[in-house]
């Protein structure tokens, strides 16, 4: 797998990967809450509690999770979504997950996910993600999730 580095600036983590799969499909995983364990190369992400009916900025989702053994429920809510392009939502400590598909050809995508704590001020001046291992953890997961999407429709 090549992953690409993308360099989005400070308080971003982001990766591409070349899949060989249309931009819609793709979007179709992950713009659907109910299938994020599907995608998800963390580990962490477990069933859905509440999906909206129709997704679009400002819906809600409720999902199950579990890190370090331990289980819990968050509440995100969506921040931008255009389909087959992007989808972001914002998680309840404050950053965004967001993935972008760009169509290379019919019927292969450039896909790149990104975890962005900008908007975490006051954490970001005692660097808490960082202190925390959550930006190693979370290039571990947003990288196994890619292999994933690799490994399932190709490169």
């Amino acid at each position: 797998m090549v992953v690409l580095v993308v360099d989005g600036g400070p308080f971003q983590v982001s990766r591409a990967v070349e899949v060989g799969a249309p931009a819609g499909e793709l979007f179709a995983m992950v713009g659907d809450p109910r299938r994020h364990c599907e995608v998800d190369g963390s580990g962490t992400v477990r069933e859905n509690v509440r999906v909206p009916e129709r997704m679009g900025v400002g819906a809600r989702f409720s999902t199950k999770m579990r890190m370090y053994g331990v289980p819990y429920r968050m509440t995100c809510v969506v921040t931008a979504y255009t389909p087959d392009e992007v989808v972001e939502w914002r998680h309840p400590f404050g950053h965004l997950w967001r993935w972008e598909f760009r169509a290379l050809s019919p019927t292969r995508t450039l896909v790149t996910e990104t975890f962005d704590y900008r908007g975490t001020p006051i954490k970001n001046r005692v660097k808490y993600y960082e202190a925390t291992g959550f930006v190693r953890g979370n290039i571990a997961g947003i990288e196994a999730t890619l292999q994933g999407l690799q490994d399932r429709f190709g490169s």
